[in-house]
């Protein structure tokens, strides 16, 4: 648009026009990231962006309402150099699990702590918990990989963690998570038939639970158990090791 090349990840500064209203020119100078391109049904054409730091960037484009600004595309300043460039390979962490069903909260504890690490431009690390749905729509916001970060039992030593690419050719032909549930499998289906039929490439990062609860518990389990508790630490170099070599093997491939 107007000689500028605009996908998901392009980083800009925002500079509102005379016309904007009051929100729009309160945010004059800051730095966003663009999260779509939409036109209305005039015709006119709209660039969402999500701004730089703002936690609800990780509710995904269904649940955005708040945090999604649009302007139009001549309000736009791509920063120069690479700064500004989208990234040539986006990645989304993401932590699932239920925090009160013991081990089962292995996914939300690593991406918690992965979080507090600095991460390549493209590379998004957000808890999901149990909201499938939310995870379901984020995944098609313009990612080329998802890991899952979740507790999976595979019969190995309580937490050992290991690296999975499930196969979603195989996956059911339709999926409906419950708004506050997470089942990965249902996820997956539901992401599939929202995106017509592609995904992002899926890698999970799997922890075998030493305590393993399906729900129907009377009292909940806050907390993990030591070997768990462990694993989560050792998640962190293991999924930086990854991402690493997720973005080397994209930068070859360019």
């Amino acid at each position: 648009m107007n000689g500028v090349s605009y996908r998901p990840g392009t980083r800009v500064r925002l500079r509102p026009s005379r016309r904007a209203d009051i929100m729009d020119l309160a945010l004059a100078g800051r730095i966003a990231e663009v999260a779509a391109v939409e036109e209305d049904f005039e015709g006119q054409v709209h660039v969402a962006v999500v701004l730089d730091g703002d936690p609800g960037r990780d509710l995904g484009s269904a649940s955005q309402i708040g945090h999604r600004f649009f302007f139009a595309p001549d309000e736009l300043e791509p920063l120069d150099g690479p700064a500004g460039s989208p990234p040539g390979h986006r990645v989304l962490v993401a932590g699932v699990g239920n925090i009160f069903m013991a081990d089962d909260g292995f996914g939300p504890e690593a991406a918690t702590a992965l979080a507090s690490r600095s991460w390549p431009d493209g590379v998004h690390v957000a808890d999901f918990g149990i909201r499938g749905m939310d995870l379901a729509y984020r995944m098609l916001d313009g990612y080329d990989t998802v890991v899952l970060l979740d507790a999976m039992p595979h019969g190995e030593s309580p937490g050992t963690l290991s690296l999975i690419e499930p196969d979603v050719a195989a996956l059911p032909g339709e999926g409906a998570p419950e708004a506050h549930a997470m089942d990965p499998v249902k996820v997956l289906a539901l992401a599939r038939h929202l995106g017509d039929g592609t995904l992002p490439r899926v890698l999970v990062v799997g922890c075998e639970p030493e305590v393993r609860m399906n729900g129907d518990e009377v009292d909940v389990v806050v907390g993990l158990s030591e070997p768990v508790r462990e694993a989560v630490e050792r998640s962190v170099p293991f999924v930086e090791s990854l991402i690493a070599d997720l973005l080397a093997d994209a930068a070859e491939r360019r």
